[in-house]
């Protein structure tokens, strides 16, 4: 079942201005001041209670501007189209832009959406696109490169991630995936390997990098689509695969620095 959600402009409350470094380049980023309040809103709480919904997209995560770094130095970018999976604020997808890649920045909370485009537009870009949907219910659209960062938050994603790549990475395309090496990541790498040599091809490096005055690691995922095996589709992890009482937020935030 897919879910898409909108974020009221009125939970946002007040927005800042931040000029984030990646890789030596300034980058206008706007965002909500005060994300964390952004979980009393009514409708972020109805979310949650329908689909354990959280709005991650409101934070500047170090593995997006990591995945920024990694962009600066892929070579070959330039006019590409690419597909930037749970956007948030943009970030990464705008650090793509500057490098003349036609971005399609794509996120279920329209909010988001909204917050990339605008920042995109603060850094004087107006040729990109947005998308709108859920991981479980990918759109039939190929890329030839997908990008993404701190995606495997939640193990209940892992599979929607994949289904989604399988889906919408073209045939030899490549996908980058930074991720902070949160408590799914084990779980990711090993639904990487039963797909070797049945549509998809991976390597991992370790990235280190400072961010502010803080020292941070990531995890690069390199994903390549090939055109042998038909890239099996795996289910989504469900009430079966996850036993115990039903998560709180409280719960939901245990694997997440306290930043949102």
């Amino acid at each position: 079942m897919s879910f898409l959600h909108e974020t009221p402009q009125e939970a946002v409350r007040e927005v800042k201005l931040e000029h984030v470094s990646v890789g030596g380049r300034l980058f206008k980023m706007l965002r909500p001041t005060q994300p964390y309040r952004l979980l009393d809103d009514p409708t972020i709480i109805r979310a949650f209670e329908r689909d354990e919904y959280l709005p991650y997209w409101a934070e500047l995560w170090p593995s997006s501007m990591l995945l920024g770094e990694v962009l600066l130095a892929e070579p070959g970018l330039d006019g590409l189209e690419a597909l930037e999976l749970g956007c948030g604020l943009g970030l990464a997808g705008i650090v793509a832009l500057s490098l003349g890649v036609r971005v399609t920045f794509s996120d279920y909370d329209s909010t988001a959406l909204h917050f990339a485009a605008r920042n995109a537009r603060l850094n004087r870009f107006e040729d990109f696109h947005l998308l709108r949907f859920d991981w479980r219910d990918p759109p039939s659209l190929r890329f030839p490169l997908i990008f993404g960062a701190d995606l495997l938050y939640e193990e209940r994603n892992l599979n929607p991630v994949l289904n989604t790549i399988c889906n919408m990475l073209s045939d030899n395309g490549l996908c980058l995936i930074v991720d902070p090496d949160r408590r799914p990541a084990q779980r990711f790498r090993a639904a990487l390997d039963s797909r070797r040599g049945q549509g998809l091809e991976w390597s991992a490096k370790m990235l280190r990098g400072t961010i502010g005055s803080c020292a941070h690691e990531a995890t690069l995922y390199r994903i390549r689509k090939t055109d042998a095996g038909g890239c099996p589709i795996l289910k989504s992890l469900g009430a079966d695969d996850d036993a115990g009482k039903k998560p709180t937020i409280t719960d939901k935030l245990g694997d997440v620095p306290r930043t949102l």
